[in-house]
């Protein structure tokens, strides 16, 4: 039986995605390196050392869940290049047409560009477009306010906070901020991610 998302391989101007195998675990660490992202308290970034587990948990949720996670590769001159990030359909409930976006992290040289601005075009284009999704999800951490105005920069809106929604790694607990764009916001959030990435200089 055909899985509601099958792995696909999408590409732009500034970015790649692919789907995650167990062979880009070296890309992957030395991308992690790259700010050494797994020192923000507030996210799920794998330290070098974890990347093989993080990994290995991804692939799980994939075959389990029907998530499809990927990692992101920087296209300069229409030649993709290095690894610098990841992201993750997950949470996905196919009899409602529904999933969420995240799981995703950057390496610092990429951070606030074009790369993460044509990620999340491609993705939103495919979830709309090609998976006839009714609403795509975004969560984050509520001390993560990077992420926060990042998500609602996109043109989502705030569905909610879920207070004591899960336990971190450290032991603390998170409040867990929703967000989400509807099938009949898409158009507009399109235009508005398409215009960002025409602006000269950058998108962020």
């Amino acid at each position: 039986m055909a899985r509601f998302i099958e792995p696909v391989t999408l590409r732009g101007q500034h970015a790649l995605l692919e789907p995650l195998r167990p062979e880009h675990e070296a890309e992957v660490q030395a991308a992690v390196a790259d700010g050494e992202l797994w020192k923000l308290w507030y996210t799920s970034v794998p330290a070098p050392d974890q990347v093989r587990a993080w990994t290995d948990t991804a692939l799980q949720m994939r075959e389990q869940q029907g998530a499809m996670p990927f990692v992101i590769r920087e296209v300069r001159d229409g030649v993709p290049g290095a690894v610098v990030g990841a992201t993750r359909y997950f949470n996905v409930d196919s009899a409602n047409r529904r999933l969420e976006i995240g799981h995703t992290w950057h390496a610092q040289r990429v951070q606030r560009s074009a790369v993460n601005t044509e990620c999340k075009l491609m993705l939103l284009s495919h979830a709309f477009e090609q998976l006839a999704c009714i609403a795509v999800e975004f969560r984050t951490h509520w001390m993560n306010h990077q992420s926060r105005t990042a998500i609602a920069r996109l043109g989502a809106k705030q569905d909610g906070v879920l207070r004591n929604h899960q336990r971190m790694p450290d032991g603390s607990l998170r409040d867990t901020v929703v967000f989400s764009i509807i099938a009949s916001e898409w158009p507009t959030v399109k235009r508005h991610l398409q215009y960002r990435l025409d602006l000269p200089g950058r998108a962020s």
